[in-house]
């Protein structure tokens, strides 16, 4: 009985044995699988940082001892320090946690969760600019100079490896930000759902997850804003060539659409984060222009001021002090005025046009987001409609959401740039400007020291200054009188019967205090800006515009209506004159005496002269006489006009004047020019002395 006992006792133990050795055998598998996946991601990381090193250290540096202009290097390697450093301090961290083994996996989590943000940002430049560096390296096959150049470099720094492309190393981030999802998953799998890390194994994975999917989606963008951010993207001739029944349709429903937005009928998409950033950038895309164009005005001032060189005229004066001064005028010229030309050219005008040109990009990226919102509102009021749309009618909205997204994640950290480029180009053109005082005056005090009367008493220097100052204004007045009996008459002639009517119209349609003058030539950069010639004249509407921005005025221009910015426009007067002539003044005769050599054709209705600045004429065109009753001219030379038409009475000929011959030309080759100042005289306004009797 005893040993049926024992039997039954044993047979009944020997199931439950069973299950316990299955169950130490399966958590020790586990716990093996999930040390051989923690030990992957340790050595795999490893491996990584040491082939970044050797493509950065070794691969890229001979390359750049190379000196090979040809091979651009930071378009193949982009950001790769940036992913060396971060994979460093990674690394690093994967270390430290194998020393903690009970919190090992919390670690490894924890370590994920925390440079999330860090590897986003730098795996994503990296793999954005990947597709442009497998294009590079592409063009570099098709050259046998540069291919050998690549292959020999890889032959010499890393020949353990067997590389024979450059792309073997260059892909190696990119697969690398791919696999760490992997990884975690592997561990996560090999982990029981009890153990205290594995709901931080869980988020990590999921954050690398998240990480993967930002980078593909910032991809998708980018190749989404470089395609319609090309360079020359079209020429006139390929959107001649593309135009279709289909083209045109989408055109004349963009323009529809927009149209019944303008005029209420329809609701237009408001987005006020995107419309802050773009009347930042729009700003600082007119601040960015009026200042290259300020900047350029003010180096062909100072070139035609270099040209300019008194010290080298005969000015009949003798004596130390002037010779001082030719002296200090000829070292300023050939060193520190040229210097300071060279060095505005390079570090003022040029960053400004590479700024200018880098504005160009989001500039066009705006411009098709207006065209694919259009498209966007369309479509999204088609399915609200139906139910559905098409595939390409799906594809187009998710582009207009794509290059939506790009600007508004893009364009505050573009502006902010942008801006810091900006101050940084105006705060070395006023140290140039300081530079340049600096230096004057350094050389004026160095060649003052050698004036004789530098040791003269307060009165006895007045006393001198104003003796000097009264011979020099009596020269003056000799040299003006010189410039009268040389420089052509002055004209003034009114305005063409065709600008006449269009301010009369200007005027009887919104008053004379309404017009203004456009003081420069204006390009619009947003929707309804007008372009506009120096000159012309406008009437003020509103001024404001539509989102109450004080900066755009609504201005009429006797044509078509739009907005331009204020500080181009100044307001415009007019002079009452019943009797429009052309009149000559006399030199020397003062304002008020003129004569009147001959009339003006009548105008329709000229009730008004409008004043314009003094003119001369001058030659348009060369003209080669073809009998005695003509003259010859050459381009530019100062022409005196006798008669503005011939003998019986046609306007095509006029009778002229040129050095001392007169003759008829076709009255089309003239044309009226302003007056030149005498260059290089800035003396006080003081008044002539009286001549002597």
């Amino acid at each position: 009985m005893a040993n049926d006992s024992t039997d039954e006792l044993t047979a009944e133990e020997t199931p439950e044995a069973e299950p316990i050795y299955e169950t130490l055998t399966y958590l020790d598998k586990t716990e093996q699988n999930q040390r051989l996946a923690v030990e992957e991601l340790i050595n795999t990381e490893t491996s990584y940082v040491q082939n970044l090193q050797l493509c950065i250290s070794d691969i890229r540096n001979h390359l750049q001892k190379k000196q090979l202009p040809e091979i651009d290097l930071e378009g193949l390697f982009s950001n790769i320090d940036d992913v060396l450093h971060i994979s460093r301090r990674f690394l690093k961290g994967l270390e430290a946690a194998m020393n903690q083994e009970h919190e090992q996996l919390y670690r490894i989590s924890t370590l994920f969760q925390e440079l999330k943000e860090e590897m986003e940002n730098v795996y994503k430049i990296y793999c954005g600019d990947y597709d442009q560096a497998l294009l590079l390296l592409e063009i570099y096959r098709n050259e046998p100079r540069l291919q050998k150049e690549i292959v020999d470099t890889l032959t010499v720094t890393v020949p353990h490896i067997g590389a024979s492309d450059l792309s073997f190393f260059l892909v190696m981030p990119v697969q690398r930000v791919t696999k760490y999802p992997l990884l975690l998953q592997k561990i996560l799998e090999n982990t029981p759902v009890s153990d205290s890390a594995y709901g931080a194994l869980q988020a990590a994975a999921a954050a690398m997850t998240d990480v993967n999917a930002n980078i593909n989606e910032y991809k998708r963008r980018k190749e989404v804003a470089n395609k319609y951010n090309k360079p020359g993207y079209l020429t006139l001739r390929e959107r001649l060539a593309r135009l279709n029944p289909h083209s045109i349709a989408k055109k004349t429903t963009r323009l529809s659409r927009l149209f019944m937005q303008e005029a209420g009928i329809v609701p237009k998409t408001k987005d006020k984060e995107f419309d802050t950033l773009e009347e930042k950038f729009q700003d600082l895309s007119s601040a960015v222009a009026d200042l290259k164009e300020n900047v350029a005005s003010f180096l062909s001032n100072t070139e035609a001021f270099l040209s300019y060189k008194p010290h080298e005229n005969e000015l009949g004066t003798e004596g130390g002090t002037i010779q001082q001064y030719c002296q200090l005028e000829r070292k300023l010229h050939s060193t520190v005025f040229a210097e300071f030309r060279r060095r505005l050219e390079n570090l003022v005008y040029l960053p400004l046009v590479n700024l200018s040109e880098t504005l160009k990009g989001p500039q066009k990226l705006i411009k098709k987001r207006l065209d694919k919102q259009l498209d966007y509102e369309e479509f999204e009021e088609k399915r609200n409609e139906t139910g559905s749309v098409t595939y390409e009618e799906e594809a187009a909205m998710n582009t207009y959401l794509a290059i939506n997204s790009l600007l508004v994640s893009e364009l505050p950290v573009f502006n902010q740039v942008a801006l810091q480029w900006l101050g940084h180009i105006l705060r070395t053109f006023v140290a140039l400007l300081r530079d340049l005082a600096s230096q004057v005056l350094q050389e004026a005090e160095r060649e003052a020291a050698q004036l004789p009367h530098r040791h003269l008493p307060a009165p006895d220097f007045g006393k001198m200054v104003k003796d000097s100052l009264s011979q020099a204004e009596a020269q003056l007045y000799s040299y003006c009188k010189k410039f009268e009996t040389v420089m052509p008459s002055s004209v003034a002639e009114p305005l063409s019967p065709a600008e006449e009517r269009k301010v009369h119209l200007l005027m009887s349609k919104h008053g004379p205090e309404k017009l203004y003058q456009v003081t420069s030539n204006t390009s619009g950069s947003k929707n309804m800006d007008l372009v506009l010639q120096r000159g012309q004249i406008v009437a003020l509407l509103h001024d404001r515009d539509t989102k109450g921005n004080t900066n755009r005025w609504l201005v009429d221009s006797g044509g078509p209506r739009g907005y331009v910015s204020p500080g181009k426009l100044q307001p415009y007067h007019l002079v009452q004159n019943q009797k429009p002539r052309m009149q000559v003044s006399v030199p020397g005769g003062g304002g008020e005496q003129m004569h009147q050599p001959y009339n003006l054709p009548q105008a329709p209705s000229p009730a008004l002269h409008f004043r314009t600045q003094a003119l001369h004429v001058v030659a348009g065109y060369p003209f080669a006489a073809r009998s005695s009753h003509e003259v010859s001219l050459q381009a530019g030379e100062p022409v005196t006009v006798l008669e503005p038409h011939d003998k019986k009475g046609c306007t095509e000929w006029s009778l002229v004047e040129v050095n001392g011959q007169k003759g008829y030309v076709p009255s089309s080759y003239l044309v009226t020019v302003p007056i030149p100042e005498p260059p290089g005289w800035g003396s006080p306004a003081w008044p002539y002395p009286a001549p002597q009797t």
